[in-house]
């Protein structure tokens, strides 16, 4: 071999075909992870898009559900007020002839408390007419006499509707002139409490005594 020939470099020999393989294999494993993961991906954010579309739908979080509020509990719900036709009465004063004319609202919780009122309403009136015609101008003279007043016309109102409230004015006579009952003995009546009642207070529109 001439001097020359020595002196020129060698060719670049190719890769062994073994490492060529081992560097095809690492980058199709590179490549299926990404698609792999990127599928992943994808199916996570499909799935929280599915959750977030049933939380539309339904108005209310999968993790937390807040209980409807009653009616009952909201404070700021106004209330219904069903007034009555005015109330001309003869008063039971013996010494002198004595009228009243009373205009009567009668408040409820809501409207469908105002609508049962109106269905009983000819007993209502007949019953308020009834107390009134035994009241004096003695009885009803004075803001006491007014708001025991308005304490029976709420018992007698409620009345047609099965409802008995009790008459804590004669309760408290009563008890006061009542004798000792021994434990075990007799059983008190069962009343009804202002929950019970559609009717909440009785408004007084008009009071007069002639």
């Amino acid at each position: 071999m001439s001097a020359a020939a020595a002196a020129t470099p060698a060719a670049e020999a190719p890769p062994p075909k073994g490492k060529k393989k081992m560097i095809i294999i690492i980058a199709a494993v590179a490549v299926l992870l990404a698609g792999g993961g990127g599928a992943f991906f994808m199916m996570k954010k499909k799935a929280a898009d599915e959750a977030a579309a049933a939380e539309e739908g339904d108005g209310t979080s999968q993790v937390e559900k807040k209980p409807k509020k009653d009616k009952k509990d909201d404070k700021h719900a106004l209330p219904i007020f069903v007034p009555l036709d005015p109330f001309v009465v003869n008063l039971a004063d013996r010494d002198v002839d004595r009228f009243a004319q009373i205009g009567i609202t009668l408040q409820t919780e809501d409207a469908h408390a105002g609508d049962t009122i109106k269905a009983y309403l000819p007993a209502i009136r007949n019953n308020i007419l009834l107390l009134l015609s035994r009241k004096t101008s003695q009885d009803l003279a004075g803001a006491d006499g007014k708001e025991r007043l308005a304490a029976q016309v709420l018992r007698v109102s409620v009345q047609p509707m099965g409802i008995e409230l009790e008459d804590e004015e004669a309760a408290a006579a009563e008890d006061a002139h009542a004798a000792p009952v021994k434990k075990g003995k007799g059983k008190a009546k069962q009343f009804d409490t202002i929950d019970d009642s559609p009717i909440k207070a009785v408004q007084f529109s008009s009071f007069i005594i002639q």
